[in-house]
This record gives structure tokens, sequence and C-alpha cells, in this order.
């Protein structure tokens, strides 16, 4: 028997775009089987090894295989034991944009039942609970479109085998929140805002006079220095425990100056020390 295929487990929100990324992968070459139950995972690996041209496997699980979801985590804590090549997507969107997206298709929810569509998302939260803690990668489609959402599975899990991290550096504003599917958050606003600034209040941290504003004050260098060796330090762990993907998210106060600025920045860093990195400035245009 040839070896297993790398296996990534695809799971997540109904509505939050799980066909979405499964077409994704199937554009990059991964073998996707959609809504298989969770028990059959490891005959599936099995298959894919015997006939030994599909070196890597995508299956999307989710409530609709009914009693048969309930066994996922162990499925997954079994994998991980027999170290399997395991990964795990989780996708995840707001209340407030899955009822928008069910309400726009005319579809109801397959755990609303009798109820109301917030009756059945919160019970598929519930469900999915103990497979979204042990994700390896969690992405808010909230604010995405489509594209948005191809362009993120494309830059996590394209090429897996030559890459040794991949982050995404997001920027944002906290007057909007904090993003959900963020590892690790920095805060920036300890920086001079060029909003003050007349001559750049309407430009972004992508124009170059903003950006040499931010980073040309003495406290946004160190910080670079200082994050950037943080990150390296944790990059290493993670890899050790098996994690490949990391969000790491920089705020200011509307997500326009400082953080955009300091995101470019700190992602040309990352990217110089072997870190594939995708840059995301969720709140840009949004004032």
């Amino acid at each position: 028997m040839t070896d297993r295929a790398g296996l990534l487990l695809v799971s997540g929100m109904s509505g939050a775009g799980r066909s979405t990324a499964a077409r994704a992968l199937e554009d990059q070459g991964w073998f996707v089987i959609d809504n298989l139950p969770p028990s059959l995972v490891d005959e599936a690996l099995s298959v894919m090894a015997d006939r030994g041209d599909i070196e890597r496997l995508a299956v999307v699980v989710d409530v609709r295989s009914g009693r048969f979801f309930a066994e996922l985590a162990d499925v997954v804590t079994g994998l991980r034991r027999q170290d399997e090549d395991l990964r795990v997507l989780f996708l995840e969107a707001s209340d407030e944009s899955l009822v928008h997206r069910f309400e726009s298709n005319r579809r109801p929810h397959p755990l609303q039942g009798t109820g109301r569509l917030l009756d059945g998302i919160a019970r598929e939260r519930a469900m999915l609970a103990d497979i979204r803690a042990i994700a390896d990668l969690v992405i808010d489609t909230s604010a995405l479109t489509v594209h948005d959402l191809r362009r993120k599975v494309d830059a996590a899990f394209a090429d897996t085998d030559h890459a040794r991290l991949r982050a995404t550096v997001m920027s944002f504003g906290f007057k909007y929140g904090i993003p959900v599917d963020a590892d690790l958050v920095a805060d920036v606003r300890f920086l001079p805002n060029p909003f003050w600034v007349p001559e750049l209040r309407q430009h972004t941290g992508q124009d170059p006079d903003v950006s040499d504003y931010v980073i040309g004050h003495p406290q946004a260098r160190e910080f670079l220095t200082q994050y950037s060796r943080l990150l390296n330090l944790i990059s290493d762990g993670y890899l050790r425990e098996g994690k490949r993907y990391v969000t790491i998210a920089i705020g200011c106060t509307g997500g326009k100056h400082r953080s955009v600025a300091i995101a470019e920045h700190l992602s040309a860093r990352l990217v110089k020390d072997g870190v594939e990195t995708l840059v995301v400035h969720r709140d840009l245009g949004r004032e």
C-alpha cells in the first residue's frame, strides 16, 4: 500500500462558505468528498492510498450527516494519534451574516425544524463547538465576498509542501470589532494618529506619505522589530504543535491609517523570515 494522502477536513457553519472553499480546493488539485460521514474518513484515506495517484484529500463534514456528525471530534483525535497528515479548516460567520444569506437564498437552516432561523443557527454553533476548538485554521467569512474567501483558501492550502508557515496579517478598526478568527491581536493605537494631520487624513496607510509618517516614529520601528521576534518564536511553537496557519490582527481606531501601515510592514518582515503571508485590510474604505 502506498502512503496515505494528506487530509484536510472542512467544516463550519451552514451558509459560511463550505461549498466555495470546496470548489477552491478542487481547483488546486485536491480530491474533494462532500458530506462524508466522519466514521468513513479513515476508510476513504485507505481507498485513496490503494489508488496511489491522489496525494491530497479534502473531506467536507458538517451537520448534514445528522447523528453521525457527533463522531467527528473523536475521529479527528484518533487520526492525529495515528500521526496522520491532518488539518482542519473551520468556516465561521456572524449570526447576522448567516441570517442574511439564508433569507437571500430563501432556504431553511438544516437544524431549524419548526423553529426560527436563529434557533437553528444556535443549535449548529453548539454542535460545532468541539471541532471549532481543534481547528488549525478558522476563517470568518462575515465580511468576505466569494472571491475573498477563494483567495484566503488559495493562500492557505495551495502548494502546501513548500510553505513553512502561512500567515494572514489583517488590519482592522477597533470601533468595528475585533476579528473573531484572529489568533493574535496587536493594538497600535499607542502610535501617533495620521488622522489629526490634515494633509494625511483622507489618505490611507497604503499611501507612502501616511506609511512614512507612521513608520517614521521610533516606537513603530521598535514595535515591528520586537513583534517580529515574538512571531518567530511563536511560529516555531505552532509548527511543533502542527499548526501551520495563523491570523495576526493589527488594530487601530478605524482601520484606515496606523493598522494598515503596520500590517504592510509586518507582512514584508514575515516574508523575509520565510513566512508565506497574505495581507487583508478588513475595514479599509469602510468609513
